[in-house]
């Protein structure tokens, strides 16, 4: 005989997967399921864990299990695409807000981070990004004034990469990328639509151009369960 809640986990990922229960609706409560298959709370509580241990739904403290949205966005980690680039190809229509977009002294880490030793000033640029009425991206850019001497909320609101190659000449070449996992900040849980989620996917650009200079830092903030990262790898022979 099986374990009880492995047949329940079962049966409940026919239904998500069936739309019985569709994306963002939150599953009925551990009371009402142990009535429902007349078995302890217990059992509920593994069937649970194991649909949220294999991304079915995510645990909201006081409010219960919510059906996660499993569809996911194809995002490269290589190459050197803009946002708006990457939202044509996906067929998307994202709406950009534009929440700062100002010159400001770096402070000690943007400094590292853009490898600044003089008395530049920074252009800083916070959108956030929506997709079907979810805030899921936080893009959080700074472009060193020696190579941007202005900057807009219109350009940021339309792409900055289209102003930087074509209105001022740039020739972006390359980018080192750095990837990692951290605790949403009070700014990612005021500008992106967050609850329940308590880690976000951060991708850092170090953007240059093609004469090796340092010109831009990005920090692209992602919900992590929105988001597939690519790659394609070949082995030289």
């Amino acid at each position: 005989m099986r374990n009880k809640y492995l047949v329940i986990y079962q049966e409940m990922v026919q239904q998500i997967e069936q739309g019985k229960f569709k994306a963002n609706q939150f599953l009925p409560s551990e009371n009402e399921l142990t009535d429902q298959y007349e078995t302890s709370r217990e059992t509920i509580r593994k069937a649970l864990n194991l649909l949220a241990q294999n991304g079915y739904i995510q645990k909201i403290r006081g409010k219960g299990s919510m059906v996660i949205d499993r569809s996911k966005f194809d995002f490269p980690v290589s190459g050197l695409v803009s946002f708006k680039e990457l939202a044509d190809k996906m067929g998307e229509r994202p709406e950009t807000t534009v929440h700062d977009c100002q010159l400001i002294k770096p402070d000690r880490y943007l400094k590292e981070q853009l490898k600044l030793r003089g008395k530049n000033q920074v252009w800083e640029v916070i959108r956030s990004r929506e997709f079907s009425g979810q805030r899921i991206i936080l893009d959080k850019d700074y472009l060193v004034d020696n190579y941007v001497p202005h900057m807009s909320e219109e350009i940021a609101k339309e792409s900055i990469y289209a102003y930087l190659e074509d209105e001022l000449g740039l020739v972006i070449s390359f980018a080192k990328k750095e990837i990692v996992v951290e605790e949403p900040t009070k700014e990612d849980r005021n500008l992106l639509d967050l609850e329940g989620f308590h880690n976000i996917v951060v991708i850092k650009n170090y953007v240059y151009l093609d004469d090796a200079s340092l010109f831009q830092y990005t920090e692209s903030r992602h919900r992590p369960d929105k988001f597939r990262f690519v790659d394609f790898a070949r082995r030289n022979h």
